[in-house]
């Protein structure tokens, strides 16, 4: 087909935007009605109803209206960016039809082809229909809460700033910031995440979520048309268009191929009259060769995968950014992963509370007395256990942080720590102490002692939360036969130690950014093609790096999706193997359309020469082979 041509597909031009049904698509729809114009003369004349002349005219009826849209197509390639393409290969074929007088070919060409034209420029409308089908789960309108009052106004007026009110279960018109309220919410239509999450004031809420408890109060912090849904929509309808290399080398072998074909056409006409030969039967070979060797199947073999694994992984929760990416995801052999952030929640948390004289909830009472007034993770990590176990702290004065020691406060007239082993006096650290901390380390905790700086009273150790669905991530990678490396600067007893519980083999610790870079090139020199995974912006220069980067969480964060090639839009690994899943399928698919596409046209160009081809059997294999790679390029689709 005409692929080539820059206004193919257009949905905003003539062809009509779709709108969920076949017959409102005018390529299509021309086309059947030609085919039923066709028809019903083909079978009248046969049938003895009408004579040869009304028949022959019921085709000049139908042949303009089936090829209005591919003839207008080719002659504006033709004319704009001076290329001959498909479409004007089965022009002339047409043409030559009518000349030798083939009026019953000429009409099924021009309508067949119509028909697979139409059958495939519908199947990208669908594709595209289907991600923008997400603008559905969006409500049309909102309530707006003024001076107390609630009002009802279309969702495209919300304005940055508005605050609005959405009850439970209902969904959120644009992305915002909760001001009063907790709940649940189901953000599968954005992230692709099934999991509710739990959500409270000053979290960020997002367009068509649902809301399913509690009624909440949100302010607005985009516009319904800029909202995350949209930018959604809007990234991958510019990745589908984005050619992958191999697309990209099939069109440029078409218009090379496609001149050839007609001049050797040509040729079959016109130099066998001048050698003496009779016309007639070379003429309808050249015909005939202008269908076989037209390479429809071939040059759309790779553009619908492409469109609809794009369309299907956007609608997951899997950006795409254009069809080169997705065609690298599919050749991944090795996958690296940072830590801290992307196999860890990046949210440090109590593991042990280790007293050694008294109870743990003295402990921990006496840590978060010290901690209270720090921001620092580590103490986040202590504050919020003591909160979560309803611990009151105790009266403390003096609170100061010691610059990469810890912390430090006066309780009832003694001086107490919390921080590293190394900050309390080597004396006070008995054998037993140091065994702990050795342990507790090797499991990739951080420990912390609390107590005077002469009296160690107990240690406790905080450690990142791997996140739970990590382990499942690496296990499905590996048995995808694509091994797992972890990318970090955090020390290398701590990564071994995440790296064992996770199964990950290869461990590359202590690396500063500049070293991830050549970690990342080092890797693609030994396995070739390598996706880095990291949580955003931090890890730029590796995804910059690597063949495939894929930034996760980056939901609102127009930054992180920029840094990558692929961005998941929620903090899930497990779309990393589904994302790969992706682009293997489209490259296999694509690989198994070209393999066809060539398989028939070096079947049917022989055959074409040789005068075993008629003009029909021509057509109907043809526009046969077309839609059979259409089809199968539909197989991308996850159902």
């Amino acid at each position: 087909m005409g692929h080539t041509s820059s206004h193919k597909h257009d949905d905003d031009g003539d062809h009509g935007a779709y709108d969920g049904v076949w017959y409102s698509h005018p390529p299509l729809r021309n086309a059947l009605i030609a085919a039923g114009i066709t028809a019903l003369g083909f079978i009248l004349m046969h049938a003895g109803f009408i004579p040869r002349e009304i028949e022959v005219a019921c085709y000049l009826l139908a042949i303009p209206i089936g090829g209005y849209h591919w003839v207008r197509e080719g002659v504006e390639e033709l004319i704009e960016e001076h290329e001959i393409g498909i479409e004007m290969l089965m022009l002339a074929a047409a043409a030559g039809s009518i000349v030798l007088g083939l009026w019953e070919e000429a009409a099924f060409l021009v309508v067949l082809y119509a028909a697979a034209e139409g059958v495939e420029e519908l199947t990208y409308a669908r594709t595209r229909a289907s991600i923008r089908g997400l603008l559905d789960l969006a409500p049309t309108s909102a309530i707006v809460l003024e001076n107390g009052e609630e009002r009802t106004i279309p969702a495209e007026h919300l304005q940055v700033g508005d605050t609005f009110l959405v009850k439970p279960g209902a969904r959120v018109p644009t992305d915002g910031v909760i001001v009063r309220g907790r709940s649940s919410l189901n953000e599968a239509a954005v992230t692709g995440e099934s999991i509710p999450v739990e959500k409270e004031e000053g979290t960020q809420i997002y367009a068509a979520t649902v809301n399913l408890t509690g009624a909440l109060e949100v302010r607005a912090t985009a516009s319904f048309e800029n909202n995350s849904l949209a930018t959604i929509i809007h990234l991958v309808e510019e990745a589908q268009e984005q050619k992958g290399k191999t697309q990209v080398f099939i069109e440029r072998f078409g218009r090379v191929y496609s001149p050839l074909v007609l001049l050797a056409s040509l040729l079959l006409i016109v130099v066998p009259p001048l050698l003496g030969m009779p016309l007639d039967a070379l003429a309808v070979r050249g015909v005939v060769l202008l269908i076989a060797a037209a390479p429809c199947a071939l040059v759309m073999s790779t553009p619908i995968a492409i469109a609809a694994g794009i369309g299907s992984a956007g609608a997951h929760g899997i950006l795409i950014k254009g069809g080169a990416h997705l065609e690298n995801l599919g050749k991944i052999r090795a996958v690296a992963l940072d830590k801290t952030g992307t196999l860890t929640t990046g949210t440090p948390v109590v593991t042990d509370i280790i007293p050694l004289d008294g109870s743990e909830a003295d402990l921990l009472r006496l840590a978060y007395s010290v901690e209270r007034c720090s921001e620092h993770p580590l103490a986040t990590a202590i504050i919020r256990r003591a909160q979560e176990a309803g611990i009151e702290a105790l009266e403390a004065r003096g609170l100061c942080t010691l610059t990469g020691q810890g912390a430090a406060a006066v309780i009832d007239d003694t001086r107490y720590m919390v921080g590293r082993p190394e900050s309390f006096h080597a004396a006070g650290l008995d054998p037993e102490m140091v065994e702990h901390f050795r342990k507790l380390r090797i499991e990739g905790k951080t420990v912390m002692v609390v107590g005077t700086e002469e009296t160690p009273m107990g240690i406790i150790a905080v450690r990142d939360q791997v996140r739970p669905e990590a382990k499942g991530m690496v296990d499905r990678l590996r048995s995808m036969g694509i091994p797992v490396v972890m990318l970090t600067g955090d020390n290398a007893v701590t990564a071994r130690a995440f790296a064992a519980h996770l199964g990950i083999d290869e461990v590359q610790a202590d690396l500063r950014p500049e070293e991830k870079i050549r970690a990342i090139e080092a890797l693609k020199e030994r396995y070739g093609a390598v996706a880095m995974v990291g949580d955003g912006i931090n890890d730029a220069p590796a995804l910059a790096s690597a063949t495939v980067g894929i930034a996760m969480g980056t939901i609102g964060t127009d930054a992180a999706i920029e840094a990558a090639d692929v961005a998941l839009m929620a903090d899930d690994l497990a779309k990393v193997p589904e994302a790969i899943t992706f682009g293997r399928k489209a490259v296999g698919v694509g690989n198994q359309n070209i393999v066809f596409s060539l398989v028939v046209l070096a079947i049917m160009i022989p055959a074409a020469l040789l005068g075993v081809l008629s003009v029909a059997i021509a057509v109907i294999l043809h526009e046969a082979s077309e839609l059979m790679a259409v089809g199968n390029g539909l197989r991308v689709v996850k159902r």
